[in-house]
């Protein structure tokens, strides 16, 4: 997304009058989270300004007789919000702020993992962090992920995740054809890790095919090692805010619901 990440972190790009994150948070919120961390780059400062209080907006906003405007710049309630700095001369790749954050997770807890750079947008005022967290405990288990159907004839882009009869995860398949394909749900990085997958993240070696810590790696070993993931389908619009194309359309779907 360059050259316009070098002046905007890309996960504040705008999708409407929001930035892309804001998107994921409500969705969290919905589901009763009360503590988000956010791994951040060290020139990071645009998220906490977001989220925290603008004392001279709001005086304008009074000054100018805007006062139904307040609701919109208003802090989280009933939210802490934190901050992880990932060094960038470190480590490269989806399991290094994983990896960053594993020391706030305790040995009992489970934690939503949820990328930066894409979301869900339903009609229903639904959230599919709540939906995941309930069909993990349904299954007894303390792990699970999301997939989102894509067309038939589209699998051949994407990674597409097998699980088995119990909708436990098995592998994702990179880009099979339609014969090989063992669903048509595309990984949809919506996660829900337990603690021996955050110190998984935190601790395997790099990829050697592509030269990058890869969160896919942790949950593979993970499954390896006897662990069980459930696999859920998301429900709404999966827009990918991640390249242009992807921006492009979300901003559009967005207007429309609007």
């Amino acid at each position: 997304m360059l050259p316009i990440t070098k002046a905007i972190e890309k996960c504040m790009l705008p999708i409407g009058t929001r930035p892309v994150i804001d998107y994921i948070v409500q969705d969290v919120i919905k589901a009763g989270i009360t503590d988000i961390y956010f791994v951040v780059g060290e020139q990071s400062t645009q998220i906490q300004n977001y989220y925290r209080s603008n004392i001279q907006l709001k005086d304008y906003l009074v000054r100018k007789g805007k006062e139904d405007k307040l609701p919109l710049i208003a802090p989280l309630e009933g939210v802490g919000i934190h901050f992880i700095t990932q060094p960038s001369n470190d480590k490269y790749g989806t399991s290094v702020p994983v990896g960053l954050a594993n020391h706030y997770i305790e040995d009992d807890e489970s934690a939503l993992v949820i990328m930066g750079d894409q979301f869900f947008l339903r009609d229903d005022d639904g959230s599919n962090a709540a939906d995941l967290m309930e069909l993990v405990h349904q299954k007894g288990t303390s792990a699970g992920l999301l997939g989102v159907p894509v067309p038939q004839e589209d699998v051949s882009k994407y990674g597409i995740i097998e699980k088995d009869s119990s909708d436990a995860f098995v592998q994702i398949i990179e880009k099979p054809t339609q014969a090989e394909a063992p669903s048509n749900l595309n990984n949809a990085s919506f996660y829900l890790f337990d603690k021996a997958l955050f110190a998984l993240a935190e601790t395997l070696p790099v990829n050697p095919a592509r030269g990058e810590f890869e969160v896919t790696d942790a949950i593979n070993a993970y499954v390896d090692g006897g662990g069980t993931i459930t696999v859920g389908e998301a429900k709404g619009h999966y827009l990918d805010a991640g390249n242009v194309d992807g921006w492009l359309h979300a901003n559009n779907v967005v207007a429309k619901n609007l």
